[in-house]
């Protein structure tokens, strides 16, 4: 890799200003990775005009990455002593694990912009840096002045390096140099990298005792044994060929899970194990202690008779609910178990974020499973205003109903709770000629004492993922819900409004789509939706809740550039405001424009 060029900051400093308002930045004045960086803080909404960041006040240096780099950098320490350049080290995430620094000065502006111990630096917080770029782009990094996203940071330089394990290439940390803009030079980067080659050299030194014992304990188990054996430590995991052959991915992964939590948990023996084939398994683990503070473990494992393939079809679901889309396998894992307790009979309770779709996943294996049974649902927010919404539930706890949903029970008083608790206790085990089947939703499942035994009558709660969690079934929602509402399919929605739409925070989840979508056909009802024929909070990605005041001041700049085709000066008059003032409210707003 050639020596980076020092950027003219003059022409950086102008590029990022027509950047940072949404104008095209030269492509010539800055580098292609700066550019991205910026783009990717642009998308995650970082602010440029100040520095905020997690902090982790629990910082801990005993660790493997801490013990082989601490050396180094002190000799760096010393070797760069009296200039003003701080040497810095992270763990994974972007977290300052320690910092040392050559001069006082320099020392405390690093305070100031919050370049210390405990704080994140990932590039998701504080935008374009050399310890997050380098982490987010996975090599090598630069960022000179103001190629930083924030503009606190313009009066540094920094040259960041990822550090990667030497024998399991996994992420471990970076180390970063950072000086003064005007003290930077071409060399600052090719340091870092000579710096982050060291600590991976005492890496491998320090890990190779460790890792030789714990292949030597693996080699001679399958001497000893026959069937599955394998070895894992936080770094290195070792599986036989048997266990490749005869044990599918999904139960590969569940014996290294538990084998995981035996080594953290320090309990070595044997574990009896249901795998998600349905095959019984028993566990036998010996843990090795290889220092003071990591350790490896070694496990053999028997199995039961596989099962018949004919169960495993039924046990699986092989189509999708009715009525229901989304492929994200977060969703399908909670519809499936979902599923897996209306069949077995087991009373559940199903959480979730508002207009996630717990109802719906509840209709729709009821549907399936039981098309012709008499399915009740019941929402316990009405029973403030219904003093006979409790006989009501009693009602149909008591009649012949084969399921009952109750939603959002959460919203119940504690004389409610207590009330619905006596009520669940009594039908659940009452005698019936049918067998009756309950549900509850609820948004959370911590607030009292008297939800929490309100849920004992359920054995198990499923938590739905909110759509923020899983995108990718955004689209396939959107083509369901314009079906339904444009009676036929007649009604599309165009690339341009889509990406609109992926890009929004939706905390109201697919419910929020939906009257969304709801109000768009009003207006829209055949031929494509275009971005401009969606309501104005889908072309803005607030950093915040806006008040009632902001969200109309948004909605009327929105509706602004929208007449004036995106022309800011244009939108800037109508609405009575200077240019300056626009630019800075399409920031805050978080307002996505078309150029």
């Amino acid at each position: 890799m050639p020596v980076p060029r020092v950027p003219d900051q003059k022409v950086v400093a102008t590029s990022r200003e027509r950047f940072l308002t949404h104008e095209t930045p030269d492509p010539q004045g800055v580098r292609d990775s700066i550019l991205a960086s910026w783009q990717r803080s642009h998308e995650w909404r970082v602010a440029a005009d100040r520095i905020e960041m997690p902090y982790e006040p629990y910082v801990h240096l005993d660790n493997r990455l801490s013990r082989s780099a601490l050396p180094v950098l002190r000799t760096l320490r010393e070797q760069l002593d009296g200039q003003s350049v701080s040497v810095i080290l992270t763990d994974p995430t972007g977290v300052v694990l320690t910092r040392m620094t050559g001069d006082s000065d320099l020392e405390r502006h690093l305070d100031r912009v919050l370049l210390a111990p405990g704080f994140s630096y990932a590039e998701r917080f504080v935008g374009t840096n050399g310890i997050g770029t380098a982490l987010e782009m996975g090599g090598p990094a630069h960022v000179f002045g103001h190629e930083h996203y924030a503009e606190h940071l313009e009066d540094l330089a920094c040259a960041g390096v990822p550090i990667h394990h030497p024998i399991s290439s996994r992420l471990v940390g970076a180390v970063d140099l950072t000086c003064w803009r005007k003290d930077a030079g071409a060399l600052l980067l090719t340091l870092a990298k000579a710096t982050a080659e060291q600590i991976r050299k005492s890496l491998l030194a320090d890990a190779a005792s460790n890792e030789l014992r714990l292949f030597q304990e693996y080699l001679r188990t399958c001497r000893r044994k026959a069937g599955v054996v394998f070895a894992l430590n936080n770094d290195v995991v070792m599986l036989n060929e048997f266990a490749r052959t005869v044990l599918e991915p999904a139960d590969q992964a569940a014996l290294l899970a538990h084998a995981t939590e035996a080594m953290a948990s320090r309990r070595p023996g044997s574990l009896a194990v249901e795998l998600p084939s349905g095959r019984g398994a028993r566990l036998y683990c010996r843990i090795l202690e290889c220092d003071d503070l990591s350790s490896g473990i070694v496990a053999h494992v028997t199995l039961e008779q596989a099962p018949h393939r004919a169960s495993q079809v039924t046990d699986t679901p092989r189509v999708p609910l009715p009525g229901l889309v989304g492929n994200g396998q977060t969703w399908l894992n909670a519809c499936q178990d979902v599923e897996r307790a209306f069949r077995s009979g087991e009373w559940l309770a199903v959480e979730g974020e508002a207009g996630v779709g717990k109802l719906a996943v509840l209709t729709a294996v009821q549907l399936r499973r039981q098309p012709i049974g008499k399915f009740q649902v019941l929402d316990a927010a009405d029973a403030a205003g219904d003093p006979a919404w409790l006989a009501t539930a009693r009602r149909l706890l008591d009649a012949d109903a084969d399921s009952v949903v109750l939603r959002h029970v959460d919203t119940l008083d504690a004389w409610g709770l207590r009330a619905l608790h006596a009520a669940l206790h009594s039908a659940r085990y009452a005698v019936r000629d049918r067998p009756l089947w309950v549900a509850v939703t609820l948004a959370r499942s911590d607030d009292t004492t008297d939800l929490a035994q309100l849920l004992q009558l359920f054995p198990t709660t499923v938590e739905m993922p909110p759509l923020r969690m899983r995108r990718e079934d955004l689209q396939p929602l959107v083509s369901l819900f314009l079906s339904r509402l444009s009676q036929g399919g007649q009604l599309v929605c165009s690339p341009e409004a889509m990406r609109l739409l992926m890009r929004m925070d939706l905390p109201g989840n697919a419910e929020q789509v939906h009257q969304m979508l709801r109000e768009v056909v009003k207006h829209r009802r055949t031929g494509r939706i275009e971005a401009e024929d969606l309501p104005p909070q889908a072309h803005t990605m607030s950093r915040r809740v806006l008040t009632p005041l902001e969200a109309m001041e948004r909605d009327a700049i929105v509706t602004c550039l929208s007449g004036a085709r995106g022309n800011k000066t244009q939108a800037a008059r109508s609405l009575g405001m200077s240019r300056a003032t626009i630019y800075r409210k399409i920031h805050d707003y978080g307002i996505v424009t078309s150029s």
